[in-house]
């Protein structure tokens, strides 16, 4: 079986990026989360998302990324990249670069900054699909991109067929089942909010892409295992303990919060690149009180640590 048979299903962890205390990009430590996380049962990986504080790296360092995870893991799970970036030329060039290290699948954002008509959305994604051969999901986040990839930006794609799957992390559930019952099985469907992963799930999508996985595997891979497997009282189960850190997924601190939680359960450091700065005062004490809660009363009795 190859990584392309397991695209799209199962848990999919937003992976970070790890920095050494001087703000430069630790490799090692990056090689050593993505690790532990591929020993923990994950799925796949998503290297450079939003939690891998894409914008906030240089080119070059991308690619020292992207070489990184190929060399940690490369084989053993399909290693996703985000492609967000400020120009669609820009875009596809990253895309063609991802490909020749040997990444499985892109992740594509609309252009940063800039709020597209549907014309130059769809023009952006369909852009950078022909420029690869890689399977490309597409992200929809309008809270935290200002853009909706909306029905009519997804009928002009459809005769674009490296353009397969949808992360769908709109907070709107119904948005679910709007896009099956649209498109049927032209896109797959990928649960992208934490705190509506069990719901999308529930309504069809094939798998999840999460920020708190980083911090807790184990417990995502059983949470998506018990639901796979059809029993709800123990998916249920999972998600309600689960819940308040889930929840940190859709606030704008969200990577702060995430690689604060990877800190404490012993799997990365909590550096961040500026503009980003680690959590401070009451917000810090709040989020390491719901770590070491959720810790204390974990489902899963045992999580491999990373570093």
């Amino acid at each position: 079986m190859t990584n392309q048979d397991h695209l799209w299903r199962g848990v999919y962890p937003a992976a970070t990026t790890q920095f050494s205390a001087d703000g430069s990009i630790d490799l090692d430590a990056t090689q050593r989360v993505l690790t532990a996380l591929v020993d923990d049962g994950v799925t796949g990986l998503i290297l450079l998302g939003t939690c891998g504080e894409n914008n906030s790296l240089d080119p070059d360092e991308k690619r020292a990324v992207l070489r990184a995870g190929v060399e940690a893991v490369g084989g053993r799970v399909p290693l996703v990249t985000g492609v967000s970036e400020f120009t669609t030329r820009n875009a596809a060039t990253f895309a063609q670069e991802a490909e020749k290290i040997g990444i499985d699948a892109l992740m594509v954002l609309p252009g940063m900054v800039y709020v597209p008509t549907t014309a130059e959305l769809a023009t952006h994604f369909r852009t950078v699909a022909e420029a690869t051969g890689l399977p490309i999901m597409l992200y929809n986040n309008p809270p935290a991109y200002r853009v909706s990839v909306d029905f009519a930006t997804l009928e002009a794609l459809r005769p674009v067929k490296n353009i397969v799957a949808i992360k769908e992390s709109a907070p709107d559930t119904r948005r679910f089942t709007d896009l099956i019952t649209r498109f049927g099985d032209r896109y797959t469907v990928m649960a992208g909010l934490d705190d509506v992963a069990l719901e999308g799930l529930m309504l069809g999508a094939s798998g999840w892409v999460s920020g708190l996985t980083s911090a807790f595997p184990q417990e995502s891979v059983a949470l998506v295992a018990a639901f796979d497997r059809g029993d709800l009282e123990e998916a249920r189960r999972i998600y309600r303990w689960f819940m308040p850190l889930l929840h940190l997924d859709a606030e704008h601190d969200l990577v702060q919060s995430i690689k604060l939680a990877e800190e404490i359960m012993g799997r990365g450091s909590e550096r961040v690149r500026p503009p980003r700065l680690p959590l401070a005062g009451e917000r810090r004490a709040e989020v390491i009180a719901m770590v070491e809660e959720a810790a204390r009363t974990r489902p899963v009795a045992k999580a491999s640590v990373a570093a």
